[in-house]
């Protein structure tokens, strides 16, 4: 059978010489005068308002701060997803009675794009912490369930038959058997749970926060500021870059662990 993979190196070069074009047209595009540096600001005077923001305060913080309020709203809804989500996923799994209860209502509410619970959450909640980790938790409640719930009915039956020879509880099962060998394909789902979860965020911080990065750009954008807008937009694809990394790591030790 063909091995259709990259080499490490090869992946890392492609990666490099990709990333290169890219800053390159960036460059050129303002450079040119095709688009006033105004609305597009290049990718050096991008890098120097971020040295900036990070010591100096924009819409009542520096940029680490306005990363960290964004980071927290995003745990508390991510997490919030992963707790009622993957345990809720699981069950459906098992239970065929309760995935015919649930499964309606899921495949409801997972087609409803977050931003769009905006004009819900701004007025249950305001501008507080509560309308954005709502927010994040309709983003990324669905990948929680799903995966989980697609691991749950793959697990080897030779497993769940052995587990039932023995007398294992439904409690039991599900914490002895279904959800251990679930794990590979519930971390798959966080990492896409992770990925909505931050671009929900994004979004909601848009609307419905007085801080954070999303708020900064909007504070941004009114001011005519180019250059923190597109700060922001570079910080918001670095961290999610790094929550992604995160998460591919714990799934390739897990899947390795199972491999073992």
């Amino acid at each position: 059978m063909q091995n259709l993979s990259l080499s490490p190196g090869r992946a890392t070069a492609l990666a490099l010489i990709s990333l290169a074009l890219f800053l390159a047209f960036w460059f050129v595009i303002p450079a040119s005068g095709l688009v006033s540096e105004q609305f597009l600001p290049g990718p050096v005077a991008v890098v120097e308002r971020v040295v900036q923001l990070i010591s100096q305060p924009f819409a009542g913080a520096t940029l680490p701060e306005h990363l960290l309020s964004s980071l927290g709203r995003f745990l508390g809804g991510f997490l919030l997803a992963a707790l009622i989500g993957v345990p809720l996923g699981l069950m459906m799994g098992w239970f065929p009675t309760m995935d015919a209860i649930a499964a309606p209502l899921l495949d409801g509410l997972r087609f409803i794009a977050p931003i769009a619970w905006v004009p819900f959450a701004a007025l249950w909640f305001g501008t507080g912490i509560g309308g954005p980790i709502m927010i994040i938790f309709a983003g990324a409640f669905p990948p929680c369930v799903i995966n989980a719930w697609q691991g749950a009915r793959c697990v080897d039956i030779r497993l769940i038959e052995a587990a039932k020879m023995l007398g294992t509880s439904n409690f039991g099962m599900i914490t002895r058997v279904i959800m251990p060998a679930s794990i590979p394909s519930i971390i798959a789902g966080l990492r896409i749970s992770a990925g909505l979860g931050w671009q929900s965020l994004v979004g909601a911080e848009l609307i419905v926060a007085s801080t954070g990065v999303g708020f900064m750009m909007v504070q941004a954008q009114a001011n005519i500021a180019a250059s923190t807008v597109v700060a922001g937009m570079v910080s918001i694809g670095l961290v999610g870059l790094i929550i992604d990394i995160l998460l591919r790591r714990l799934e390739r030790a897990v899947t390795q662990g199972k491999q073992a």
